[in-house]
């Protein structure tokens, strides 16, 4: 029997031992602060997870203008999305050039958002990383800083839905953002934990599993907000132009800043 035992035992620290390794948080975010004291010069480049809920970064301009609306008139939020591209398929070079899209100076911070896949496929998470690099170099000789915007995980029913896709994405995107100096926003561990709080609320298209519903975008645009501006987004009063509800807009502001105050140990 004793053999059995031992067996059994040595089974058991294994089993333990994968457990920890797949649900713990093995890398911490080295950069916890935001980069640029108030954006106000800003551009996102990414994909149709950006544009859907009437554009992301329209979103977030909003909740920074409810918030403060002296500085309207200074704010230049600028989109760049391909849909269904990965950073590669962007000419940054062009976009962040002075003059460019309309912007005469250089932007002072960058989002980078890459395939909603890059974290779970080696092509794809090799890809991202080549493009997010070179682009942070660029950005950093006109001045500019650079935050990557972690995506969500896909919901059923995507054919790439797996529990530990979250894992994947934390893991991914903090060690890119401790390579690049960069700040990483946790889109996707808001999304995981609204979820957590509750489950039936619908942060995906339900067609899709993938792209954000009306209230994913508010939640995302919720967390570059609290990530961006260091600044809590429970009480602010855009609701998305009546689409978000009192109730709604309360648990997503809350659900982004509790993330983002976890995500960098504030």
């Amino acid at each position: 029997m004793q053999p059995n035992i031992k067996f059994k035992e040595k089974l058991l620290v294994l089993v333990c031992a994968l457990f920890l390794t797949s649900f713990s948080w093995a890398t911490e975010p080295t950069v916890k602060n935001p980069q640029v004291d108030t954006p106000k010069r800003l551009l996102m480049i990414g994909n149709s997870y950006l544009y859907y809920g009437d554009s992301l970064h329209n979103v977030l301009r909003n909740l920074v203008i409810a918030d403060n609306p002296a500085i309207t008139k200074s704010l230049q939020y600028k989109s760049a999305t391909i849909g269904g591209a990965s950073l590669d398929h962007h000419n940054i070079d062009w976009l962040t050039k002075p003059g460019q899209i309309g912007v005469k100076e250089p932007f002072e911070l960058v989002i980078l958002q890459g395939h909603s896949a890059a974290a779970i496929n080696d092509k794809q998470g090799a890809v991202h990383i080549a493009a997010a690099k070179k682009a942070s170099e660029l950005i950093a000789e006109r001045g500019g800083k650079v935050a990557l915007y972690m995506p969500h995980s896909y919901v059923a029913p995507h054919n790439q839905t797996a529990p530990e896709n979250d894992q994947k994405n934390r893991d991914y995107y903090v060690k890119l953002g401790n390579e690049l100096n960069a700040l990483v926003i946790p889109v996707g561990l808001a999304f995981a934990e609204a979820y957590k709080r509750d489950p039936q609320i619908k942060l995906h298209k339900a067609y899709d599993g993938s792209h954000p519903s009306r209230a994913g975008t508010y939640l995302a645009a919720a967390t570059v907000y609290a990530a961006l501006y260091g600044r809590s987004p429970v009480g602010n009063s855009f609701d998305a132009f009546g689409e978000v509800d009192p109730k709604t807009r309360l648990f997503l502001q809350q659900v982004a800043w509790d993330t983002v105050k976890k995500f960098y140990g504030q």
